[in-house]
């Protein structure tokens, strides 16, 4: 019944920026939890990025992305965004935005049961 549909992805530069959107529809009740950004890479796990609580007053980051990329939300619009700064070639993946079972701000992929189609971040070189 939730769809969630990321946008905004493309190729950029190494030292560019980029920011990705996620509409969630269906069920805006699930804006009023925790969403999350997750990424993977062809032949790798998919990681954790970003969290973000429903109020949108606390988050959590990847060690590799802390500083460099930032989440928030607008529930007003039903949507997640990822603002993503100073990309570098480590960072080609596609994203994927996800929503939460239980509450807090979780790394775990398993911890997450509505999940986008995703869209594809490319940074060359």
């Amino acid at each position: 019944q939730v769809q969630l549909v990321e946008s905004g992805g493309g190729l950029v530069q190494a030292g560019g920026s980029l920011r990705l959107s996620c509409a969630a529809s269906g069920r805006t009740f699930s804006m009023y939890y925790s969403m999350g950004w997750f990424r993977q890479a062809p032949g790798k796990e998919r990681e954790f990025v970003a969290a973000i609580t429903w109020s949108g007053t606390s988050t959590d980051y990847a060690d590799s992305v802390k500083g460099r990329f930032t989440i928030s939300r607008d529930n007003a619009k039903n949507t997640i965004y990822l603002q993503m700064n100073v990309l570098k070639p480590g960072d080609t993946a596609v994203y994927y935005c996800a929503a939460p079972r239980g509450v807090g701000l979780p790394r775990d992929v398993n911890d997450y049961i509505y999940w986008g189609q995703g869209t594809q971040v490319t940074v060359s070189s």
